[in-house]
C-alpha cells in the first residue's frame, strides 16, 4: 500500500484512540507529513529502533513499541523454556513517553507470558545492562533516545550479556516484527502477576561493583572533600546513581538543581548532548560563580559524560570525547601500573573512529589495542569473547561520542562508572601537584599532537538513510590519493572486510561489516565518513597529527577542504 492507503486504514481504524485519530486528522493536507509517517516502517537494527514521538508507522508510539516488543516474546519463545522463564528487564529514561512505552512493553511480555521486571523510577542504560546480568535475565530493554533531541524516543534491546543484542538475534526478531502488518492488533496484560518490580538490591550492587574500580584512594581521601565540582544531570536519569557514587567516595559535588528536573522537554539547553559545550554551560556558569574545578554533564540515559577543566589561563575548556578518553586510558593505565596491577595480557577498545593516540599510549604501557565499529556492543563482544577464551583482561573501552567503561559491571558506556573515575583522576593530579589540562598537554608532548574533529551533514525526510548510504557508496568508486598535505596511504572498505592499500594490494579487515570508508593518511593521521545509525547525519571524522595545534588546523582546514570538494562530486 502507498502511505495515503496506510494513513487512511489507521485514521478509519475503530481500535485508534481519539486522541491519535484527531493528531492524523490534523495533518490530512499536509502530503509530505503522511508520507514520512506513512510511507515507510521504523526501521528496527542492531541498535534498536529510534525516531520521533507520534502516531504512524514510522514514528514512535505504543503501537510500534508494542509491535517491536511482540516481535522479541516471539523470539523468546523459540529459545529453551528455561531461558524463556528467566525474562526481561525493562528500563527507561526522562523522555517523553518513556514510563508509558516501558509499561507498554511490559504488558505485552506478560500477555505472551514472559516475566517483565520494571524500574519503579528512571534508570541509565549502564544499570539496565547490569540488571540483566545480575538478574539473570533473557533479555533487557531499554527506551530511550539518548542524545537526540526532545522530539524523539527510542527502543533498544540488550542481550542475556548485558551488550546491545548481537546482529544474528536481531535478524530473527526483525523477522517476527515485519510479520504483524496490523500495527493495531498487538495487545497486552498491564495487570499482570508477571510485571514484577526490579529489587531494590539491583541498585545497591551496582554501586558497590563501581566501588571496587577505584584506583587512587589515597587521593580521594585527601584531595575530595576539598575538591570543586559541579555537576549536571541535564533533565536525565544520571542524577540519582552519579550522586550517589561521588558522595560515597567524598567527593565535594554541587549540581545545577534546575538541571536535575526530569524535564521531558530538556528546556534548559538545545540539545540534550554533554558532547556540546553549550549543553554544559549552565554548569560552567556555576563552576566561575562558586571557583570550581570541574564540570560534569551527563545525557539523559546517563551513558555519555562530558567534561570541562580550567586551562592554564583558568578558563573552563570543554574536552573532546576524544581527550577525555585518551586522559582516562593514559590514568588508568599508569595507575594500574604504578599498583602493580596492569595484567600482563591487558586490552583495551575503541571504535575506529575515535582518536589514533589511543595506540601510541598503548604501545607505551605494552598494552594491546583493539578496535571495532561503531556501536558499543561491538565492545561488549569483545569483553565476552575475552572471557569466554582467557586471551586477554579487558581494562578500557571508549569511543569518540564520550562514552566510556571501565570494568565488566555492564557491557555498554557507562557514564556513572565514568564520573566516578574522572572524579578521582582530578584527585590523583591534585594530590602530586598537576592540573588534568597540565596532563593533557603532557601527553601531546610526549606522543605528538593530534587534532580530532567530526562533523555531521543533517538529512532529513524519509529516504535520509538511503541518501546518506548512496553518498557513502558512491564515495567507494572514486579513487583518492591525497586530502590536503597527506598522501592516501590505503582505504579501508568496511562494508566489503577490505583495506586496499595505496598500490592496490588488498587484504582483509577481519572486523563486523558496516558502510563507512575510512582513508588512512600519511604519519598516522586518517578520515571517515559513514552514515550515523541513530539519526539522519552523514559523520565525517578527521584525526590530523601535527607538531602543534597550529600545525594540525592549518592542515585540517586543508583536509576539509578537498573532502567536501569530494562529497559535493559525488551527490
Amino acid at each position: 500500500m502507498n502511505y495515503q492507503q496506510n494513513y487512511d486504514m489507521w485514521v478509519n481504524d475503530p481500535r485508534l484512540p481519539e486522541h491519535c485519530r484527531e493528531g492524523l486528522l490534523a495533518i490530512k493536507d499536509d502530503e509530505k507529513e503522511k508520507e514520512y509517517r506513512f510511507g515507510g516502517e521504523l526501521e528496527f537494527g542492531t541498535a534498536g529502533m529510534r525516531g520521533i514521538i507520534g502516531c504512524g508507522m514510522n514514528m514512535m508510539n505504543c503501537f510500534t513499541v508494542m509491535r517491536a516488543t511482540e516481535g522479541l516474546s516471539k523470539y523468546i519463545h523459540t529459545l529453551p523454556e528455561e531461558d524463556q522463564k528467566r525474562g526481561v528487564v525493562i528500563s527507561y529514561d526522562t523522555r517523553r513517553n518513556s514510563r508509558k512505552f516501558a509499561e507498554k512493553a511490559a504488558s505485552v511480555l506478560a500477555k505472551n507470558g514472559i516475566k517483565a521486571y520494571l524500574f519503579d523510577d528512571v534508570h541509565p542504560v549502564p544499570m539496565l545492562s547490569y540488571a540483566v546480568r545480575y538478574l539473570h535475565t533473557i533479555a533487557g530493554i531499554m527506551i530511550t533516545a539518548s542524545h537526540n533531541p526532545k522530539e524523539y524516543n527510542g527502543y533498544k534491546v540488550y542481550g542475556e550479556d548485558g551488550a546491545q543484542m548481537s546482529p544474528e538475534a536481531t535478524a530473527i526478531v526483525v523477522k517476527f516484527i515485519n510479520e504483524i502488518t496490523d500495527y493495531l492488533s498487538v495487545s497486552g496484560e498491564e495487570k499482570s502477576p508477571l510485571i514484577l518490580p526490579v529489587p531494590k538490591e539491583v541498585d545497591e550492587t551496582y554501586i558497590a561493583e563501581l566501588s571496587k574500580l577505584t584506583l587512587s584512594d589515597e587521593a580521594v581521601k585527601k584531595c575530595g572533600k576539598d575538591l570543586k565540582l559541579v555537576y549536571t544531570p541535564v533533565h536525565g536519569s544520571g542524577y540519582v546513581p552519579v550522586m550517589t557514587i561521588l558522595k560515597k567516595l567524598g567527593i565535594n559535588v554541587t549540581v545545577v538543581e534546575e538541571q536535575t528536573v526530569k524535564d521531558t522537554e530538556f528546556s534548559t539547553v538545545k540539545v540534550p548532548n554533554p558532547e556540546y559545550k553549550e549543553t554544559l554551560s549552565m554548569g560552567i556558569d556555576l563552576a566561575n560563580r562558586i571557583k570550581a574545578d570541574v564540570v560534569f554533564g551527563t545525557d539523559p540515559d546517563s551513558d555519555r559524560l562530558g567534561v570541562a577543566v580550567k586551562n592554564d589561563a583558568g578558563e573552563f575548556v570543554a574536552l573532546s570525547g576524544n581527550q577525555v578518553g585518551i586522559l582516562l586510558l593514559d590514568y588508568i593505565l599508569t595507575r594500574l601500573k604504578e599498583e602493580n596491577a596492569l595484567p600482563a595480557n591487558a586490552a583495551v577498545v575503541k571504535s575506529f573512529v575515535s582518536t589514533g593516540m589511543a595506540r601510541a599510549i598503548c604501545e607505551e604501557f605494552g598494552v594491546a589495542l583493539f578496535e571495532t565499529p561503531v556501536g558499543f556492543k561491538f565492545i561488549g563482544e569483545k569483553i565476552k569473547e575475552w572471557e569466554r577464551d582467557g586471551s586477554h583482561t579487558y581494562v578500557f573501552g571508549f569511543e569518540e561520542s564520550c562514552g566510556y567503561l571501565r570494568g565488566t559491571h555492564a557491557r555498554d558506556k557507562d557514564a556513572v562508572v565514568a564520573s566516578m573515575l574522572c572524579a578521582e583522576m582530578v584527585c590523583y593530579y591534585t594530590y602530586i601537584g598537576k592540573t588534568v589540562w597540565g596532563r593533557l598537554q603532557e601527553i601531546y608532548q610526549k606522543y605528538g599532537y593530534v587534532l580530532d574533529k567530526n562533523i555531521s551533514i543533517q538529512y532529513a525526510g524519509l529516504n535520509a538513510m538511503k541518501e546518506m548510504n548512496a553518498v557513502v557508496d558512491a564515495l567507494k568508486t572514486v579513487k583518492v590519493s591525497s586530502f590536503g598535505p597527506f598522501a592516501v596511504g590505503a582505504v579501508r572498505d568496511y562494508s566489503h572486510d577490505v583495506r586496499i592499500a595505496a598500490d592496490g594490494t588488498k587484504s582483509p579487515l577481519n572486523i563486523p561489516k558496516c558502510n563507512c570508508v575510512y582513508y588512512e593518511l600519511e604519519g598516522g593521521s586518517f578520515v571517515c565518513v559513514r552514515p550515523s545509525g541513530t539519526e539522519p547525519k552523514l559523520k565525517i571524522y578527521y584525526s590530523i597529527r601535527a607538531k602543534d595545534e597550529a600545525a594540525a588546523e592549518e592542515k585540517m582546514n586543508a583536509v576539509k577542504a578537498d573532502v567536501e570538494s569530494l562529497l559535493a562530486s559525488v551527490k
